[in-house]
């Protein structure tokens, strides 16, 4: 599933060919995603200019006078920026067509991503229960001591978790836990402030450097500019399972946490 830093990357690539343009059509071949996607915006989109592409955990907002379309990209799902004249594969589901003659294309093959809209001044109820971006100043460690007080919940799953903090999924999790040094099994409520000032340090570091990477490509996942992230190839623990700690050579032990597999090391981490 594309994370964070995919979602962001996608953004980033795609803002120069939106924002100060105008929508003139939107295309939908399949519109049966995650949720239907609303008929009404064959009505709304047409005409209406985008003024910016923001992200809110691992939505892609596409901001615009009357409101936000809100784009996910499920588990497979890429936007890809191309000519109008492209030909159309069997996945691209909805193509929205700029007044520059370019198409923001959605291609979904398991089709659990989303295209919803929100209109102006009222909030999506998937985004009103959303805890604070890893990347702002609201996530500090105060934030987190005074969320992780009395918590039995392992530490990995707690800041998986979007009520908590958004946007830090599987992979950028066991990486920021390995970096502060703190076992992934370990209870949220039983970390010192001292060692969860250092976890957020690094979720916040392991998050903005897979951005300026490209964020890491998975076996789905496509930037918007067509290009592949290359955080992949940096990885110390995800994906690595009885590997060697590439810091102190222990091999790397396998749990599982919830319905996730979790790598780490049992030497570096505590």
């Amino acid at each position: 599933m594309p994370e964070l830093p995919e979602v962001e990357t996608t953004c980033r690539g795609i803002a120069p060919y939106t924002e100060s343009h105008t929508l003139t059509s939107i295309t939908v071949r399949q519109p049966q995603l995650r949720w239907p996607i609303p008929a009404e915006l064959g009505l709304l989109l047409p005409g209406q200019t985008v003024n910016r592409v923001a992200r809110r955990a691992k939505y892609i907002l596409l901001q615009m006078d009357q409101g936000d379309l809100l784009i996910h990209l499920g588990m497979s799902g890429s936007l890809r920026v191309v000519s109008a004249d492209t030909p159309v594969g069997k996945h691209d589901h909805v193509d929205l067509l700029f007044d520059n003659n370019r198409v923001v294309r959605f291609t979904d093959p398991r089709r659990f991503g989303a295209i919803l809209w929100q209109a102006a001044d009222t909030p999506h109820p998937l985004l009103q229960m959303l805890g604070p971006e890893p990347l702002s100043d609201d996530f500090h460690v105060d934030y987190l001591w005074c969320r992780c007080q009395g918590r039995k919940q392992a530490i990995k799953q707690f800041i998986m978790d979007n009520h908590v903090v958004v946007g830090v999924g599987n992979i950028y999790a066991s990486e920021a836990l390995f970096a502060a040094g703190i076992d992934p099994r370990r209870a949220a409520g039983r970390i010192s402030k001292e060692r969860l000032a250092r976890l957020v340090d690094e979720i916040k570091r392991v998050l903005d450097y897979a951005i300026t990477r490209g964020g890491t490509t998975l076996r789905d996942f496509v930037g918007g500019d067509g290009k592949p992230g290359y955080f992949q190839q940096e990885l110390y623990v995800y994906g690595r399972k009885a590997e060697l700690c590439k810091v102190c050579g222990t091999q790397l032990k396998e749990v599982r946490l919830g319905q996730r597999s979790s790598v780490f090391c049992p030497s570096c981490q505590r």
